[in-house]
């Protein structure tokens, strides 16, 4: 079975040769005809995925309790603005924002809304779930636009959406690893003429077998930076939290996803949600690189547990009846839960401030 962008990938290869992986990718998720966030709703159970924010409220709701943490250790500050990056259907702002209203009115008040995002159909459903908020909320196509001033920045499942670079190990060392075409015609894997600096990698090359992968994301790397440098210039805290490992590896993390099952990565592209571990370590010296605080990195179910997320689900629970309590136990489980392909595991969470502030439930670096 072929898609539109398939055809039209097969066709950009036969007139120029082979594509990285980098470029797939982007074609795949962004092709203004076929990409993936062009042509269709990815959110919730109509549609390929269900993200953290989509499983419960309590999860967007832990985001707003840190979020006024991070104002408060930053010291109150006035005319905030709160930065999400990637909304999706602006669930979890919108959780978010239902929590500070509730327990930092002077910070709700005097701050304003900024959401980046480029898709249009997206910012509808986004204006939809936000309606009530009305003046306070305006939209970006870039991170850059959002105006000056003190900045609380979340970005849920952001990192993971933005292409990587693949190596591969190959008896004359790293090649970037390209799409290309088989002798039928169709899409397959393959190694480049492109190189990589052994310097990049965790450890030496020849402990490797041949075939080994390593993954790269300058893209990831450059959308750290930009974030650390407004926060150096303006101060404030960023929260990234996104599926991932702490430590650099070896490996293949690309996956597509679709319809809820995975599907081979050059199977169905442009039908297919695309995506890659993210590095927390490769984003965490790019922020030291930077000359930002690292607060550190946690698994999202320590983080949400660390934050109160368990006493939070009893409060919603309290004098509401057992089926009620098990949907909540369930969520909570869903997202805080430790154990092999549980959210609570797999995701990550880091933040990073500007100028250095301690922020539970990360413990302070010595």
């Amino acid at each position: 079975m072929t898609t539109a962008l398939g055809e039209k990938i097969k066709a950009i290869i036969q007139a120029n040769g082979p594509i990285s992986v980098t470029d797939y990718f982007s074609l795949c998720l962004a092709d203004p005809e076929h990409g993936y966030y062009r042509t269709r709703e990815p959110f919730g159970r109509s549609g390929d995925f269900v993200t953290a924010p989509e499983v419960s409220q309590i999860f967007g709701e832990m985001i707003g309790v840190f979020i006024v943490h991070a104002w408060q250790r930053h010291g109150t500050p006035a005319d905030v603005r709160l930065v999400e990056i990637g909304p999706g259907r602006g669930t979890m702002i919108s959780d978010m924002l239902r929590v500070i209203t509730r327990i930092a009115p002077p910070l709700f008040e005097t701050m304003s809304v900024h959401l980046v995002e480029t898709s249009e159909r997206l910012r509808d459903v986004q204006s939809q779930t936000l309606e009530a908020y009305g003046e306070k909320i305006a939209w970006h196509d870039g991170f850059d636009e959002v105006p000056s001033g003190f900045t609380l920045i979340a970005a849920n499942e952001l990192f993971d959406a933005i292409p990587i670079r693949q190596f591969v190990r190959t008896p004359t060392g790293f090649r970037e690893r390209m799409v290309g075409l088989d002798a039928n015609g169709e899409l397959t894997f393959a190694a480049g003429v492109a190189g990589l600096d052994p310097a990049l990698l965790p450890e030496p090359v020849q402990n490797l077998p041949l075939g080994a992968l390593f993954e790269i994301s300058p893209a990831r790397q450059a959308v750290m930076m930009a974030i650390c440098e407004r926060l150096r210039a303006f101060g404030g805290t960023a929260l990234a939290i996104d599926y991932g490992h702490l430590v650099t590896g070896f490996g293949d993390t690309l996956q597509a996803v679709r319809m809820h099952e995975f599907d081979p990565p050059l199977a169905h592209p442009g039908e297919a949600d695309l995506t890659s571990h993210v590095d927390f370590q490769q984003l965490a010296e790019t922020a030291l690189a930077a000359g930002v605080h690292l607060n550190g990195a946690l698994h999202q179910g320590d983080f949400l547990t660390g934050l109160g997320i368990l006493e939070r689900a009893a409060a919603l629970g309290k004098d509401r009846e057992p089926q009620t309590q098990q949907v909540i136990q369930t969520a909570v489980d869903r997202l805080a839960g430790a154990g092999e392909g549980r959210m609570g595991e797999l995701f990550k969470v880091m933040a990073v401030s500007h100028p250095a502030v301690d922020l539970m439930p990360f413990r302070p670096v010595d």
